[in-house]
């Protein structure tokens, strides 16, 4: 099972709090507001305000105005943005995923994540785009096979060359999607 040893439901009891953790680490270009949250999340927005109030007097949340709404997003800039972004990336699968699939199966420049887990709500379903040229499909299907029992989640994935994925992306807010990985080479 996924991060048998650190699980952030078991740290984190408040599945509301998870659920923010979620929504505004794993894309910081997500932002979002009260109401919607709470909608979003099917829960009071009593809870979810207690959570928010809380994030923002650490400094983990900024906010804004915007029509008469608070905004709130990740504050990129605090100290522990990037470790707790890591630790959803972890919580999630998605490191798996990287060095499991997406090294091993050749000429990929880049992958993203799309769908649910993009917008920071958790799901059973993990969705990418792959970026390559010249991909090994039955090698990869093997490995994404393996991957979703090691992560124990189901794994989509659309394989686009570069010309594909950047009309694609280019239709999406960046809210949409998030870049995971990236060939340096």
């Amino acid at each position: 099972m996924l991060l048998d040893i650190f699980m952030l439901d078991t740290l984190i009891t408040s599945k509301t709090r998870v659920k923010l953790l979620l929504k505004f680490f794993l894309n910081s270009n997500s932002s979002s507001y009260l109401r919607a949250l709470a909608d979003e999340f099917d829960e009071s927005s009593n809870s979810i305000r207690i959570e928010l109030n809380r994030f923002e007097e650490a400094g983990l949340l900024t906010s804004g105005s915007q029509a008469n709404k608070k905004i709130y997003k990740a504050n990129k800039s605090h100290p522990l943005f990037r470790d707790i972004h890591n630790i959803l990336i972890k919580y999630v699968g998605l490191d798996h995923i990287i060095e499991k699939i997406i090294k091993k199966v050749g000429d990929v420049r880049e992958v993203y994540l799309l769908g649910d887990f993009a917008k920071g709500l958790n799901s059973d379903i993990i969705e990418l785009m792959i970026v390559s040229e010249d991909l090994n499909t039955v090698n990869f299907l093997n490995l994404v096979d393996k991957a979703e029992k090691l992560i124990d989640r189901k794994i989509t994935c659309m394989i686009n060359n570069q010309q594909e994925a950047g009309l694609y992306l280019s239709k999406l807010k960046s809210s949409e999607f998030l870049l995971l990985w990236q060939n340096e080479g």
